[in-house]
């Protein structure tokens, strides 16, 4: 999965303008203009399509839980310079709060049933033996469901 879709979804599922993707990314500690978000969230086909770098998406989801759960007191958080799937679920969850009933239940809007002790393996540090990487799939089917739970209302 690209930064660019996880950028795409995430504007889509909270209906995000412009101006406050801007203000999220300001919340990251990262400044960016109304015709870059406009290319990162172009379709990968368009002429005018600017790929997200890792650390860019970095600002946006340390913003936006900067958003959902306020700043945090102290040093600002440093953004990331490679992400991985685990890290942007990861990074989901905590803007959103989510327990892992929570993801249990938004897998489940998306027709894909993981029980807690599937989803926490995706949080473990990569060198526990039960750790296990999130792949582009499960991802999409997290979005999916997340979607699905914050369109419809």
């Amino acid at each position: 999965m690209t930064n660019n879709d996880l950028l795409r979804r995430i504007r889509y599922t909270f209906d995000l303008s412009d101006s406050k993707m801007i203000e999220i990314y300001a919340l990251g500690e990262v400044e960016v203009s109304r015709e870059q978000v406009s290319q990162w969230l172009k379709k990968d086909e368009d002429a005018d399509f600017v790929a997200c770098e890792d650390v860019e998406l970095a600002a946006f989801l340390n913003g936006f839980i900067a958003l959902k759960r306020g700043k945090k007191d102290g040093e600002p958080v440093k953004n990331e310079t490679t992400l991985n799937n685990n890290a942007m679920l990861r990074k989901v969850k905590i803007a959103l709060n989510l327990q892992g009933e929570d993801m249990a239940e938004i897998f489940q809007l998306a027709d894909f049933p993981l029980s807690n002790h599937e989803i926490s393996a995706f949080f473990r540090k990569p060198e526990h033996k039960n750790f296990r990487l999130c792949k582009d799939q499960v991802l999409r089917y997290f979005l999916q469901g997340l979607q699905t739970k914050h369109r419809s209302s």
